[in-house]
């Protein structure tokens, strides 16, 4: 039988419905991050960083894009003859067809990929942070502890610690209490949703739980593995690690890249972030254009200014064009003449000439106020937004708009116009 000393699932199915627009049509963990990559990336290349080569990653929502975006694993070296990347959608039993309805329920479901490796340990990962992290080092601490369990946590300002799942520690690192969100909380270590479990006793706990609803590892599998008195520990990270789960926390952490000295740094040599890369011709930047502090994807094209920006592969800047703060995604045109401030705008849209986005006051939105915040103007993938409109602050645009659809040529600060789907 084959062994695995460590195999890692990697939790790629949610929707993300706090990106609204952007996760419209594809699932979180493939949104585009820094340019040339999309989320998923970030733990894959943490995986054969750190010598785990076997790597199930469990789809369900809008799952196309994340499955083209994989393949067979080439650009991670993950495509092996033994293990390598498998992607693992719900599929139809012979007895019930059954959606994942929680993140352990997923993985209960895919029990027998797991027993194929009869693996020591399972390492269990999200697919929507952006982080560098050796989970080598995090096993070693759970070996050294002769752990059943450990749980990556990550300090937290204390004020913060409320909109996390904390955990209460002893002198040895040893899990003795939970808090999910408290509102007085005891610590600030917060869980960052990554664990190492030895494989039985993961098992055992997965077949014990298997007939809760959504049956889920935060509230259901550890809560069952402490109370029964398994050895659950924290190991603590102090690395960049960023939910990208909010528009507000997405834009901020892209706009983070292009600090001077950035926090998170997508060049270093000793640890790759490795991604699918297609076949596309260089940049191209005219004589006159203005480029500052910004990152310029391959076969852009840029003719206008762009200022503290970051703009995809394949995107088209047309002259007289000012882009600032903004994050542009791959193949979408900005016509000539229009000002671009403080935008998020998904792929292949084409934003017409003579336009102004992002501005005027701050006014919240009028249909989902705590996920269109920040002041930005949040546009999804393959809109067309008609020349000589101005769009105002925290707005939400999806699909192919016409002039119509603008009152005097203005969508307000707080107003959306979704024309495909619900753009939820």
């Amino acid at each position: 039988m084959i062994r695995k000393e460590m195999i890692a699932m990697l939790l790629a199915g949610g929707q993300g419905s706090r990106l609204g627009v952007l996760t419209s049509s594809i699932a979180k963990p493939a949104v585009t991050f820094g340019g040339k990559y999309r989320i998923i990336d970030f733990p894959l290349s943490n995986c054969i960083n750190s010598g785990v080569d076997t790597v199930g990653v469990l789809t369900q929502y809008q799952p196309l894009r994340l499955n083209t975006h994989i393949g067979i694993g080439i650009p991670w070296d993950l495509d092996r003859n033994v293990g390598g990347v498998s992607v693992l959608p719900p599929y139809e039993k012979s007895t019930n067809s059954e959606w994942y309805t929680g993140t352990a329920n997923a993985i209960y479901q895919n029990l027998k990929y797991m027993e194929q490796f009869n693996p020591e340990y399972v390492l269990i990962l999200g697919g929507d942070h952006i982080y560098k992290m050796d989970y080598e080092v995090m096993l070693d601490f759970h070996k050294a502890n002769k752990a059943d369990i450990t749980m990556a946590t990550i300090p937290v300002p204390m004020e913060e610690a409320h909109r996390f799942g904390i955990v209460i520690t002893d002198d040895t690192r040893r899990i003795v209490d939970f808090e999910e969100k408290p509102k007085n909380p005891r610590s600030n270590l917060a869980s960052m949703g990554i664990y190492i479990f030895t494989w039985k006793v993961l098992r055992e706990a997965l077949l014990a739980l298997s007939d809760q609803p959504g049956c889920d590892f935060g509230k259901h599998i550890i809560p069952y593995c402490h109370k029964r008195g398994d050895r659950v520990f924290a190991y603590e990270f102090n690395g960049y690690w960023k939910d990208v789960g909010t528009l507000s926390s997405y834009w901020e952490s892209n706009m983070e890249l292009i600090d001077l000295i950035p926090e998170f740094n997508l060049y270093e040599e000793f640890w790759k972030v490795y991604t699918k890369a297609d076949v596309i011709p260089p940049q191209y930047i005219a004589a006159d254009a203005v480029v500052e502090r910004s990152i310029i994807g391959e076969g852009a094209e840029i003719y206008g200014e762009v200022h503290n920006s970051i703009i995809g592969p394949g995107v088209v800047i047309s002259e007289g064009a000012v882009i600032r703060d903004s994050i542009i995604m791959k193949g979408t045109e900005i016509g000539h003449d229009t000002k671009v401030n403080k935008a998020i705008i998904a792929e292949n849209c084409v934003i017409g000439w003579e336009c102004e986005l992002g501005i005027g006051e701050e006014v919240p939105n009028e249909w989902k106020p705590d996920i269109y915040d920040g002041g930005l103007v949040t546009i999804g993938e393959n809109s067309i937004i008609p020349n000589r409109v101005r769009v105002g602050k925290n707005v939400a645009i999806s699909g192919g708009t016409t002039i119509d659809d603008y009152p005097h040529g203005l969508l307000e600060s707080g107003q959306n116009i979704i024309k495909v789907g619900d753009g939820r």
